[in-house]
Formats: C-alpha cells, structure tokens, sequence
C-alpha cells in the first residue's frame, strides 16, 4: 500500500467533517453540564438537577438500573474524582473518558480534513461498545447480588 492510500491519509468529505465537529462541540456540551451539576452523595440522583424523573426502573423493581448512576459518575469525572466515578457507574466512566478523548480527536480530524492520531476501523467500535456494555452489566449485576439478603 503506497503512502497516498494509507486511512489516515485519506481526505474525509465535508459531511464527515461535519459530522465530527459536531460530535465534538456535543460532547464538550455533555461535559460542561456535568461540570456544573453536583454529584449525588448516594451515587444516583445526580440527573434530577436537570430536571429530569427519578429513574423508572428503580420505581418499578426496587433496583438500580444498569445506567443508574451515570450522570453522577461524568459529575465526578470531570472534577478528578476518577475513583468516585468509577463507584457511581465504572461504565459511565469509561464512557467519560473516552467522550474527554474523543473532543480533541473529533475536532482536530474535523479540522485537519484527515484522520488525527487514529484511524477508528470496522472492528473497533463494536468492540469498544461491548466492552463498556459489559462492565455495565457487570456493574449492575453486581449490584443487584449486593442487594439481595
């Protein structure tokens, strides 16, 4: 494979770029709202400062939800508190982190015309996906044992 036909040296159209920038600004968006919202003490909760129902699932059955605690986990996130977010939602978490990583990325691919850094391919993001669902579940798996006499 010659130099010109490398992924990272392809030039992405406008509607990608496009595309990712508004990614980008989205996820910055997403970040600066958990910034200003106060973490919950309980580690769930956090999401009605935005004026949001308490969760259904809960109401219902008793039990956390899988993303019950997600919003409070971003709230810590953004302030260092990594273990605390970890504790809220360890998914909600990797999801953060991954949403902080991925604002400069997006922005500067969107910018530069051309992959920045990486170059995401078939296979990653159905792997990437998988794996934080998977730690959700486990999360929330746990969680629900715990609760049980």
């Amino acid at each position: 494979m010659s130099e010109r036909e490398l992924p990272y040296r392809k030039e992405l159209n406008g509607q990608t770029r496009s595309l990712l920038a508004a990614l980008g600004v989205g996820l910055v968006v997403l970040l600066m709202i958990a910034a200003f919202l106060q973490p919950d003490k309980t580690h769930y909760g956090t999401h009605r400062q935005l004026g949001l129902p308490p969760c259904s699932f809960y109401l219902l059955v008793g039990a956390p939800c899988p993303t019950c605690g997600m919003t409070t986990s971003w709230a810590h996130l953004v302030r260092g508190e990594i273990l605390a977010s970890c504790r809220a939602n360890a998914g909600g978490a990797l999801l953060g982190m991954l949403a902080i990583l991925a604002v400069p990325w997006s922005l500067a691919t969107a910018i530069r015309g051309r992959h920045f850094a990486w170059t995401p391919s078939g296979s990653s993001t159905p792997w990437i996906a998988g794996g934080i669902l998977g730690i959700v579940l486990l999360q929330w798996g746990c969680r629900l044992i715990m609760r049980l006499p």
